[in-house]
């Protein structure tokens, strides 16, 4: 295995690990029951600042996600065309 192989290996390996982090700490779309009753609670304000750092964690999904694909086609080309 060349040091490159290794190195693209862990990095896909930490990528997939922050995208599966970071897809467990965003909120269902779904809430419930509970999610009806404690809605009507909530102020706008308070709305507004859990969509913000939700639509942040959305955001930095995406862009790990890019980043996994382009790691896994890298790692992908290098295996084929560099041995």
């Amino acid at each position: 295995m060349q040091p490159l192989e290794i190195i693209l290996g862990i990095l896909i390996l930490l990528t997939s690990l922050l995208i599966v982090i970071l897809v467990l700490l965003q909120e269902g779309k779904q809430q419930g029951l509970s999610g009806a009753i404690a809605g009507g609670a909530e102020t706008f304000f308070g709305k507004s600042k859990g969509r913000t750092m939700e639509q942040k964690l959305v955001k930095i999904t995406r862009v790990l996600a890019v980043v996994f694909f382009v790691l896994t086609m890298a790692t992908t080309l290098v295996l084929l065309f560099l041995r």
